[in-house]
Protein backbone atom coordinates (compact mmCIF):
# COMPACT_ATOMS: atom_id res chain seq x y z
CA UNK A 1 0.00 0.00 0.00
CA UNK A 2 2.92 2.46 1.23
CA UNK A 3 4.45 1.81 -2.79
CA UNK A 4 0.76 3.16 -4.60
CA UNK A 5 0.48 5.58 -2.46
CA UNK A 6 4.74 6.75 -3.27
CA UNK A 7 3.89 5.98 -6.79
CA UNK A 8 0.64 7.64 -7.61
CA UNK A 9 2.05 11.10 -8.13
CA UNK A 10 4.19 10.08 -10.96
CA UNK A 11 1.18 7.89 -12.57
CA UNK A 12 -0.62 11.24 -12.31
CA UNK A 13 1.91 13.47 -13.27
CA UNK A 14 2.78 10.62 -16.31
CA UNK A 15 -1.15 10.86 -17.29
CA UNK A 16 -1.55 14.11 -17.05
CA UNK A 17 1.57 14.69 -19.39
CA UNK A 18 0.38 12.24 -21.93
CA UNK A 19 -3.29 14.27 -21.84
CA UNK A 20 -1.89 17.26 -22.49
CA UNK A 21 -0.01 15.70 -25.59
CA UNK A 22 -2.87 14.54 -27.85
CA UNK A 23 -4.22 17.61 -27.97
CA UNK A 24 -0.88 18.98 -30.04
CA UNK A 25 -1.53 18.52 -33.56
CA UNK A 26 2.00 20.00 -34.78
CA UNK A 27 5.27 18.88 -33.27
CA UNK A 28 8.95 19.51 -33.31
CA UNK A 29 10.11 18.86 -37.22
CA UNK A 30 6.85 19.36 -39.14
CA UNK A 31 6.57 21.78 -41.44
CA UNK A 32 4.37 24.62 -39.75
CA UNK A 33 1.02 25.30 -41.25
CA UNK A 34 0.56 28.29 -43.05
CA UNK A 35 -1.99 30.77 -41.85
CA UNK A 36 -3.23 34.05 -42.26
CA UNK A 37 -3.28 37.11 -39.38
CA UNK A 38 -4.30 40.20 -38.92
CA UNK A 39 -1.72 42.40 -38.14
CA UNK A 40 -4.46 45.64 -37.44
CA UNK A 41 -7.83 45.44 -38.29
CA UNK A 42 -8.24 44.85 -42.07
CA UNK A 43 -4.66 44.89 -42.84
CA UNK A 44 -3.74 40.81 -42.96
CA UNK A 45 -0.35 39.22 -43.47
CA UNK A 46 0.70 35.04 -43.83
CA UNK A 47 2.89 33.03 -41.59
CA UNK A 48 4.46 31.69 -45.70
CA UNK A 49 5.27 35.58 -45.66
CA UNK A 50 7.69 35.37 -43.02
CA UNK A 51 9.93 32.80 -43.97
CA UNK A 52 13.77 33.58 -43.87
CA UNK A 53 12.87 34.68 -40.25
CA UNK A 54 12.59 33.22 -37.02
CA UNK A 55 9.18 33.34 -36.11
CA UNK A 56 7.96 32.62 -31.90
CA UNK A 57 4.43 32.34 -32.17
CA UNK A 58 2.53 32.76 -28.94
CA UNK A 59 -1.13 31.48 -28.29
CA UNK A 60 -3.18 32.72 -25.05
CA UNK A 61 -6.34 34.08 -23.68
CA UNK A 62 -6.44 37.44 -21.74
CA UNK A 63 -8.60 34.86 -19.22
CA UNK A 64 -5.75 32.46 -18.84
CA UNK A 65 -4.07 32.45 -15.93
CA UNK A 66 -0.65 30.23 -17.06
CA UNK A 67 -0.59 33.31 -20.05
CA UNK A 68 -1.05 36.29 -17.54
CA UNK A 69 2.35 34.49 -16.09
CA UNK A 70 4.00 33.88 -19.08
CA UNK A 71 3.39 37.38 -21.05
CA UNK A 72 5.74 40.08 -18.40
CA UNK A 73 8.50 37.36 -19.05
CA UNK A 74 7.93 37.28 -22.71
CA UNK A 75 7.83 40.55 -23.18
CA UNK A 76 10.87 41.23 -21.13
CA UNK A 77 12.91 38.35 -21.55
CA UNK A 78 12.43 38.11 -25.32
CA UNK A 79 10.46 40.47 -27.04
CA UNK A 80 12.45 43.52 -25.94
CA UNK A 81 15.68 41.81 -26.62
CA UNK A 82 14.91 41.04 -29.99
CA UNK A 83 12.22 43.46 -31.36
CA UNK A 84 14.97 45.70 -33.31
CA UNK A 85 16.02 42.64 -35.32
CA UNK A 86 15.12 42.24 -38.90
CA UNK A 87 15.11 38.23 -38.27
CA UNK A 88 12.19 38.03 -35.26
CA UNK A 89 8.69 37.80 -35.54
CA UNK A 90 6.96 37.31 -32.29
CA UNK A 91 3.33 36.68 -33.10
CA UNK A 92 0.87 36.50 -29.48
CA UNK A 93 -2.00 35.47 -31.04
CA UNK A 94 -5.34 35.47 -28.91
CA UNK A 95 -7.06 32.23 -29.46
CA UNK A 96 -10.98 33.56 -29.17
CA UNK A 97 -10.47 37.08 -28.59
CA UNK A 98 -11.18 40.40 -30.78
CA UNK A 99 -8.93 43.47 -31.36
CA UNK A 100 -11.51 45.12 -28.53
CA UNK A 101 -10.57 42.70 -25.81
CA UNK A 102 -6.81 42.31 -26.70
CA UNK A 103 -6.39 45.98 -27.33
CA UNK A 104 -8.43 46.59 -23.85
CA UNK A 105 -5.99 43.95 -21.55
CA UNK A 106 -2.75 45.27 -23.46
CA UNK A 107 -3.66 49.03 -22.12
CA UNK A 108 -4.39 47.65 -18.71
CA UNK A 109 -1.68 45.61 -18.40
CA UNK A 110 1.03 47.94 -20.06
CA UNK A 111 2.11 45.47 -22.48
CA UNK A 112 4.27 46.46 -25.78
CA UNK A 113 3.73 43.33 -27.32
CA UNK A 114 2.56 42.68 -30.58
CA UNK A 115 -0.72 40.85 -30.54
CA UNK A 116 -3.36 40.20 -32.45
CA UNK A 117 -6.95 37.77 -32.77
CA UNK A 118 -7.70 34.73 -33.59
CA UNK A 119 -11.41 35.11 -32.74
CA UNK A 120 -12.61 31.80 -34.34
CA UNK A 121 -9.98 29.62 -33.04
CA UNK A 122 -8.96 29.17 -36.92
CA UNK A 123 -4.76 29.94 -36.39
CA UNK A 124 -5.05 27.56 -33.17
CA UNK A 125 -6.96 25.02 -34.66
CA UNK A 126 -4.00 24.20 -37.32
CA UNK A 127 -1.87 23.93 -34.33
CA UNK A 128 -3.68 22.27 -31.45
CA UNK A 129 -7.20 21.30 -29.89
CA UNK A 130 -6.90 22.23 -26.62
CA UNK A 131 -4.72 23.94 -23.72
CA UNK A 132 -3.18 26.92 -23.33
CA UNK A 133 -0.42 29.38 -23.43
CA UNK A 134 1.51 27.33 -26.24
CA UNK A 135 4.70 28.22 -27.83
CA UNK A 136 6.27 27.40 -31.48
CA UNK A 137 9.52 28.72 -32.75
CA UNK A 138 9.42 27.82 -36.33
CA UNK A 139 13.04 28.68 -38.21
CA UNK A 140 13.76 30.57 -41.16
CA UNK A 141 12.90 27.73 -43.27
CA UNK A 142 9.40 27.42 -42.00
CA UNK A 143 10.12 24.22 -39.95
CA UNK A 144 8.74 24.12 -36.13
CA UNK A 145 12.18 23.42 -33.96
CA UNK A 146 10.19 23.82 -30.82
CA UNK A 147 6.98 23.86 -28.84
CA UNK A 148 5.83 23.81 -25.33
CA UNK A 149 2.48 23.93 -23.65
CA UNK A 150 1.64 25.68 -20.25
CA UNK A 151 3.76 27.73 -18.50
CA UNK A 152 6.69 26.91 -15.88
CA UNK A 153 9.68 28.63 -15.09
CA UNK A 154 11.78 25.92 -16.84
CA UNK A 155 9.96 25.66 -20.06
CA UNK A 156 10.30 28.98 -20.48
CA UNK A 157 13.82 29.12 -20.24
CA UNK A 158 13.99 26.55 -22.78
CA UNK A 159 11.64 28.63 -25.36
CA UNK A 160 14.75 31.72 -24.40
CA UNK A 161 17.47 29.23 -25.03
CA UNK A 162 16.32 27.91 -27.99
CA UNK A 163 15.44 31.62 -29.81
CA UNK A 164 18.91 32.94 -28.25
CA UNK A 165 20.51 30.12 -29.83
CA UNK A 166 19.02 31.00 -32.99
CA UNK A 167 19.50 34.53 -33.14
CA UNK A 168 22.76 34.31 -31.74
CA UNK A 169 24.67 30.95 -33.37
CA UNK A 170 28.03 30.36 -32.07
Amino acid sequence: MKKLIFLLPFLFWGISGIAQDQYTLVKKGDKAPDFTFEVKPGVTKNLSDLKGKIVLINFFATWCGPCRQELPHLEKEIYQKYKSREDFVLLVIGREETWETINKFKAEQHFDLPFCPDVKRAIFAKYAGQNIPRNFVIDKDGKIIYASVGYSKEEFAGLEETVRNLLNPI
